[in-house]
């Protein structure tokens, strides 16, 4: 029983080294590796990738703490052993997942120390355990993780919905930007890693801890290279206005009590759309954004966004009309001169670089998918 028990414990191990190699693998990756390996077009955020390379640093100091312990046979001292790492989890591993997740939002830049003053008890009650050589505090920092998992989920939820706002307001081409489906993954498995670590004992459940590892890694490394920087092109196609100035500016708007500035702003951007995104076609342009067009048509981003928000409708919206209206009459020309009708190619031409993003934005104006417009419009003819 002892041998096959020593046995088990062996090839742990081995997968226990696995698992240490390949984050510090995906660490290296991702501080020394030149462009993405997964999605070569994408320019990822070098933010989120340092801070992404430096929890996976976290991970594998921590499975080298955790791996001399197979060895130690006396109970306190692995009491000992597990507590030391338990907290160096909790000043690093833990506030470095927080970092993570604030930094794919990138509609603004969240204070990154808020994560380790959100672990500052766990931390204090770990080190208190250290110091008494006890484990009193340990269900009430469990506790207190459990409740932070779900805060934070709570949190992102509501951050993440106004994220989604903030892309429609901003960009036509969603694709590559959005974050939705990725958190609620991630956030379900920082959860079950706080729910499996917590547990005491069991080969079974250490296996588990691991595979929930590898998981991370293969996730984590997919979002940071599939993600867009949208700082990039922020910078490129901002107003000449300083961030002071935009912030006057708004306060300006704010303030206008007679709403004459709106009304003027309504009369005047109408005819600079028409000319210079309507009839120039600057609408085909792939992923074009709010701040680009407000600088070519000549005016600032605040006016211009204030100005879809008077219409009933945002920027995402305006472009997609537009875009739509532009692959009909596609589909018509196309059709009248009796060529092959190919809905990918047409959409392309609309401006759209995914199929998947016209085919949701055609749905919503239309209320039907693109296959059933186009089989209602052969019919009729």
């Amino acid at each position: 029983m002892y041998e096959q028990e020593f046995q088990g414990d062996v090839l742990y191990m081995m997968f226990y080294a696995v698992v240490a190699a390949l984050n510090l693998v995906a660490c290296c990756y991702l501080l020394f590796r030149r462009g993405n390996a997964f999605a070569p077009n994408i320019t990822s955020p070098v933010r989120l990738r340092r801070w992404t390379a430096a929890f996976f640093a976290a991970m594998t100091l921590s499975h080298l703490w955790y791996m001399p312990s197979i060895y130690l046979t006396s109970s306190e001292d692995k009491l000992l052993c597990y507590s030391v790492g338990a907290l160096l989890d909790y000043m690093t591993t833990f506030p470095l997942a927080i970092v993570i997740l604030f930094a794919m939002l990138q509609d603004r830049r969240r204070p990154l120390w808020l994560a380790w003053v959100m672990v500052a008890p766990p931390i204090v009650m770990m080190a208190l355990n250290i110091a008494n050589h006890s484990e009193a505090l340990l269900p009430m920092s469990n506790a207190y993780l459990l409740l932070l998992a779900i805060g934070l989920i709570i949190y992102m939820v509501r951050e993440v919905r106004r994220y989604g706002c903030w892309l429609r307001d901003n960009y036509a081409d969603l694709e590559h930007k959005e974050i939705w489906q990725s958190f609620v993954v991630l956030a379900v498995i920082l959860l079950g890693f706080g729910i499996y670590t917590s547990e005491i004992g069991g080969l079974t459940n250490k296996y588990i801890v691991q595979l929930n590892n590898i998981i991370l890694i293969c996730y984590l490394l997919w979002r940071v290279e599939t993600l867009s920087d949208l700082s990039i092109s922020q910078l490129q196609d901002l107003p000449i206005e300083t961030e002071a100035d935009s912030l006057a500016i708004q306060t300006d708007i704010a303030e206008d009590e007679d709403n004459t500035l709106s009304l003027s702003m309504r009369h005047n951007i109408e005819p600079l759309l028409k000319q210079y995104c309507e009839e120039s076609n600057l609408y085909l342009q792939h992923d074009i954004n709010i701040s680009r067009l407000a600088r070519e048509i000549g005016v600032n981003r605040l006016y211009l966004s204030q100005y879809f928000s008077s219409q009933g409708m945002n920027y995402n919206a305006y472009i997609n009309d537009l875009r739509i209206n532009h692959f009909i009459s596609l589909y018509h020309e196309t059709v009248a001169a009796h060529r092959p009708v190919i809905a990918q190619q047409l959409a392309f031409e609309s401006g759209y670089q995914s199929y998947n993003t016209f085919r949701d934005a055609f749905k919503r104006k239309t209320g039907q998918s693109v296959t059933a417009w186009m089989a209602r419009q052969k019919m009729e003819v």
